[in-house]
């Protein structure tokens, strides 16, 4: 093997895991190669967290702007659905990554398109575009950066009614007139207030008796109340039975759903979950099942391969299929391999153990709908299914000054889970507009397991909404003054 060929570092997948796995590596001063089958910059960049932003941005924006004294009147007529998708396009530079590769360029990571595929211990094989194949061996270590896709339902003419997953609904070039949603998770709420908002008819099917199943019930409630308002049909308890396009492209898709019902769209999502990007990068070469999640300790090493060579980043390995989690992971995982390469101790360093804990015990999340829902932490439900003991403590967030300077006609809930014994916060759900800007803040106050009694002295600024802490603090006091 050619020295040209081999590397300190390997990375599949160059999305934001990967590239921040590279990063940290190619910092500590090794050599360091990532494999991208795709567009430099991954899924978040081109078909998921940027797109759909920028699709939900202009959305909750007019939703605001039309329940806003001295604004409503002003705001006439729909959104420019032609404008905003050309938002969008500008958003992800027009699914050209020339300047991710560049990026790649100004830290010395060296970059090998086409598709990667393991080839034994610290062996990668990867089929380039022309046809070509290239081996590269690592030194010391292989990241499996690989991500997830969607996962479909077992739907009888699946196979011939071209259906979206979240990628065609973030890239979409025209507004459907008739769009069906198969999901209640946070994929389908953020489309369907997308879509919704630029001019489609939607019906969102769900299986689940309400939506967001993972989030407090008092969110997904007020979610579910905005959707309908602005015409949403949502149809509970339900399912697809089958799907067929009838007959020429303009007479629609065509589908059964459990209830006995047919309904006719023009496009059909299915926002049914994901599952890992691991059928086909060679992971029976190592002894491991193709397209099986990659289970890791917390220095995101892969537990089932001896070595400690093999580290599996991100969505992957299932940990918590969020964007920033990833990255949190990378930081980590990078630092882990640059210390293990020069023969350092990982469990003690000025700055702790390089484990990566932040994924198990306070992960935050936005969902991006009408109202927003910013959470961190447990949930009461996750409290009871763990037997945890713990005080709830809500309060009403329009009772809140800055949440009326807001929105005067707003509508909001905030609710921390407080361990009665240590008198520190366990989770905090918030749900209304605006909210997602307090959620750093609780993240804070989790993860550093402040006491009430500091708390207290975090004086929030009048008037803002983030004075609904003050409440929450207040309310907590008042209620454990009185007798038991």
């Amino acid at each position: 093997m050619s020295d040209e060929n081999t590397y300190d570092v390997i990375v599949l997948g160059a999305g934001p895991v990967g590239e921040n796995v590279a990063d940290r590596a190619r910092a500590a001063g090794l050599s360091t190669v990532i494999v991208e089958s795709e567009l430099v910059g991954g899924e978040c960049s081109y078909w998921a967290c940027e797109p759909s932003k920028a699709l939900l941005r202009p959305a909750l924006l007019y939703a605001e702007a039309a329940r806003f004294p001295g604004v409503a009147d002003a705001v006439t007529g729909p959104l420019d659905a032609r404008a905003v998708l050309k938002h969008r396009d500008r958003m992800v530079a027009d699914w050209n990554d020339q300047g991710q590769v560049d990026w790649l360029e100004s830290a010395d990571i060296a970059l090998i398109r086409g598709h990667g595929r393991l080839d034994g211990v610290r062996r990668v094989t990867v089929e380039t575009p022309d046809g070509g194949t290239r081996r590269l061996h690592a030194r010391h270590a292989v990241a499996v950066c690989t991500g997830t896709r969607a996962a479909l339902p077992p739907l009888p003419g699946l196979d011939t009614v071209r259906p979206w997953t979240s990628r065609e609904a973030t890239s979409a070039t025209e507004v459907p007139r008739r769009l069906a949603i198969l999901g209640a998770g946070v994929v389908a709420v953020e489309m369907a207030t997308a879509w919704r908002a630029l001019g489609a008819e939607v019906v969102l099917i769900a299986r689940e008796p309400r939506l967001l199943a993972r989030v407090e019930p008092f969110a997904a409630e007020l979610v579910a109340d905005r959707l309908r308002e602005a015409g949403v049909e949502l149809r509970f308890g339900s399912g697809i039975l089958s799907a067929e396009r009838a007959g020429g492209p303009d007479d629609g898709l065509h589908l059964s759903l459990h209830d006995g019902s047919r309904i006719v769209v023009d496009e059909l999502l299915l926002a049914t979950g994901r599952e890992p990007r691991t059928d086909d990068i060679g992971l029976e070469t190592i002894g491991l099942t193709p397209g099986d999640w990659l289970a890791t300790d917390d220095s995101f090493t892969v537990t089932a391969v001896e070595g400690e060579w093999l580290y599996a980043v991100g969505d992957v390995n299932r940990r918590a299929l969020l964007t920033h989690q990833g990255k949190y992971q990378a930081r980590i995982a990078g630092t882990v391999i640059a210390d293990r390469a020069a023969g350092r101790d990982i469990d003690s360093t000025p700055w702790g153990k390089h484990t990566g804990t932040a994924d198990l015990v306070a992960v935050p999340q936005v969902v991006f709908t009408d109202p927003e829902i910013a959470a961190v932490g447990l949930t009461t439900e996750d409290a009871t299914r763990a037997g945890r003991v713990v005080d709830v403590v809500d309060y009403d967030i329009a009772r809140v000054a800055g949440a009326l300077q807001h929105d005067p006609a707003y509508r909001g809930r905030a609710r921390v889970l407080i361990d009665p014994d240590r008198q520190v916060i366990l989770g905090a759900t918030f749900a209304g507009p605006g909210v997602a800007e307090l959620l750093h803040s609780a993240t804070i106050a989790i993860t550093g397991e402040i006491p009430l009694n500091r708390l207290w002295h975090a004086v929030p600024s009048f008037p803002t909404i983030s004075e609904v802490w003050l409440r929450l603090l207040e309310t907590y006091r008042d209620r454990t003054a009185e007798p038991r």
